[in-house]
């Protein structure tokens, strides 16, 4: 395939792109600043500027261009959260339509931040009523503008992200406190998190680009969501520290302002989509999943 892909050097880009090379496949990853990078026989840094005759027919479009959600949400900080993902997938949009032959699929990043949060919900992508907070408001405005590729004929797919455990993202965070014997539960420690390997994330983006019944939301999230005190305790396990103190809910939302929802309130979801359509998820147990990453970094 021919893929055409935003956000190819973040956290989630940078290994998709790993993996979609060793499936023989050709990227054109779009970017600010094209000429910061080098290029390889399989992967092409082009500008954001560039036009559809400067491309070779593109099949697939993999969106996940935006800015971080990680960091105190000031009001510039959200409003550039919301604005950077809407204004790339306009931009993309507007390529797309000058394409003599449009990609067969579009698949678009997204969070399960979509159902708002909950302590006694279950969500599947049956949920169809997105929540009332800002991730849920941003999660929902972004899908509905990567909408438009359903009007062009393009399959369109929105991976719902949960908490993704690599090395990188939240879970640098999370380890922080227990790397330094100051780790413990966050607030009462019954919140759920839905967590997902970063191998699994790029093996089901890579399922939904071949899997033509796939379209919609489809929830990126392991099957077996844990309870905030019980991953933290699995985290402390696997690093060989204590877990043992506690950090109070009011601290973390004075530290990190609105952003605390994600980490004090938390949310229980389940692949419903991804299982229904045969794919089987290589991490279901988070202690597994977070040895294959803290013991790797622990050998570097």
């Amino acid at each position: 395939m021919n893929i055409l892909l935003t956000g190819g050097t973040g956290f989630v880009g940078s290994r998709l792109t790993e993996h979609l090379k060793t499936g023989g496949h050709k990227l054109f990853i779009l970017t600010r600043s094209p000429d910061h990078h080098e290029n390889e026989a399989s992967v092409t840094y082009v500008s954001y500027d560039i036009t559809a005759q400067d491309l070779p027919a593109i099949d697939a479009v993999i969106n996940l261009a935006g800015e971080s959600i990680f960091g105190y949400w000031s009001k510039a900080k959200k409003q550039a959260i919301k604005e950077s993902r809407i204004s790339i997938t306009e931009k993309v949009l507007d390529l797309v339509r000058t394409m003599d032959q449009k990609p067969a699929v579009w698949v678009n990043g997204s969070a399960v931040g979509y159902y708002g949060m909950s302590r006694e919900k279950i969500f599947t992508e049956e949920t169809t009523t997105p929540g009332d907070d800002f991730l849920a408001h941003v999660s929902s405005v972004w899908e509905k503008t990567a909408s438009q590729a359903e009007k062009l004929g393009i399959r369109t797919v929105y991976t719902r992200f949960g908490v993704i455990l690599g090395d990188g993202g939240a879970l640098s965070m999370m380890k922080l406190p227990v790397k330094y014997f100051a780790g413990g539960k966050i607030g009462d420690g019954e919140q759920w998190l839905s967590w997902v390997h970063i191998d699994d994330v790029v093996e089901l983006i890579t399922f939904c680009l071949h899997n033509n019944a796939i379209s919609g939301p489809i929830n990126a999230t392991a099957p077996n969501p844990k309870q905030n005190d019980i991953f933290m305790k699995l985290v402390a396990r696997t690093l060989h520290r204590p877990h043992w103190l506690p950090a109070p809910g009011f601290m973390i939302r004075t530290a990190l302002g609105e952003m605390s929802q994600l980490i004090v309130r938390g949310q229980y979801v389940l692949p419903q989509k991804a299982q229904f359509n045969g794919y089987h998820f290589r991490y279901t147990d988070a202690e597994t999943a977070l040895k294959s990453i803290l013991e790797k970094e622990a050998e570097k």
